[in-house]
């Protein structure tokens, strides 16, 4: 039997078949950010102690809870337009937020490794949120397929910060 998301492109754009997904996800998300608040409790006195620290750790807890609000929002059981129309709304809010609190680069962070690790995840959680609305709001551009890639590196981005915020933090 095939997939009906691969034969079938309206599946794209249709909440429903999405909502394993979007359980995984806010379940997956939600677990991170808690391990998150751990690690910043073990490290609090060193997080407070830098500004860039603490930029860190806000950005991380965004880039990890941003998944799960998007997640929920998906398994809401209103219809595609109301969808896109929250997708879009949580995706200009999710830019706004880390655009302001996104880490800025450090000399010790060779530049390639802060677009690849601190800037490009927060980009594409905003602008894949963003893409998944419209595609909902004009029936087209791929529809939900866009959250995968914008969870995927929202994830990677808060991991990443976690990391920096329990074990790079004491070097």
């Amino acid at each position: 039997m095939t997939d009906p998301a691969v034969t079938d492109p309206s599946a794209l754009t249709d909440p429903a078949p999405w909502s394993d997904f979007a359980v995984a996800t806010a379940g997956a998300a939600a677990a991170l950010a808690g391990l998150l608040f751990v690690a910043l409790s073990i490290n609090i006195s060193s997080v407070l102690a830098s500004p860039h620290s603490t930029a860190r750790a806000a950005s991380a807890l965004v880039l990890l809870a941003s998944p799960v609000f998007l997640a929920l929002a998906v398994l809401v059981p209103w219809g595609a337009t109301t969808l896109g129309v929250v997708l879009v709304v949580l995706a200009v809010m999710i830019g706004a937020a880390l655009g302001v609190m996104l880490p800025r680069p450090i000399p010790e962070v060779p530049i390639a490794a802060w677009l690849l690790t601190t800037a490009l995840p927060p980009a594409v959680l905003a602008v894949g949120a963003l893409l998944a609305g419209i595609g909902l709001l004009v029936g087209g551009l791929g529809g939900l397929v866009w959250l995968a890639p914008a969870v995927a590196f929202a994830l990677f981005g808060g991991l990443v910060g976690a990391w920096v915020l329990l074990v790079e933090i004491l070097r």
